[in-house]
């Protein structure tokens, strides 16, 4: 897919390879306030997974691609999620493996492929984001993509302890 290479990284789908790199996301309970994650996934979950991981996305609703640097090593994930034809629209979930290559600009490339991808192969309408109002590198991630706070979620999330608000963000395909 040439619209899903840039300067410095590209999106793939996924590969049955990816099944470690998959697993070991998965499996970060640091991870799991992200994705509202509360339980381990078996290999066996995510070789299922990536067995039908090439659906369609009109026939799945969603869309997970691994970021690669362009030595070809998996760097992080990238997902549309809540895919939704008569709206035209979808949310994005952005995730860079290691600490060490976050803020080093492979996660703006990507967000921004995806989104170009999104407006212009798929024809959405509009993208959004759910970022906790604690994720300051996430939210000037998607701000700097010309995302824009539209609401804040109070009370949304329950780590353990506390509740914690969450910001909901909007593109809109101009």
């Amino acid at each position: 897919m040439v619209s899903l290479q840039g300067e410095r990284i590209y999106l793939r789908a996924l590969e049955p390879e990816d099944l470690e790199f998959v697993y070991a996301i998965e499996n970060n309970t640091e991870l799991w306030a992200l994705s509202d994650t509360q339980t381990p996934y078996s290999r066996f979950l995510i070789k299922q997974y990536l067995e039908h991981a090439q659906q369609d996305i009109f026939e799945a609703k969603q869309l997970r691609l691994a970021i690669c640097n362009l030595n070809d090593a998996t760097i992080g994930l990238i997902d549309l999620f809540d895919f939704d034809i008569k709206n035209k629209r979808a949310g994005i979930g952005i995730l860079i493996q290691d600490e060490d290559q976050r803020q080093q600009g492979y996660g703006k490339e990507a967000l921004s492929m995806l989104v170009n991808y999104s407006f212009k192969t798929l024809h959405l309408h509009q993208v959004y984001a759910n970022i906790s109002e604690h994720n300051k590198a996430s939210l000037k991630l998607f701000e700097s993509n010309g995302f824009k706070i539209i609401g804040l979620k109070k009370d949304w999330s329950f780590d353990g302890t506390k509740y914690t608000n969450e910001y909901l963000l909007q593109r809109i395909n101009d």
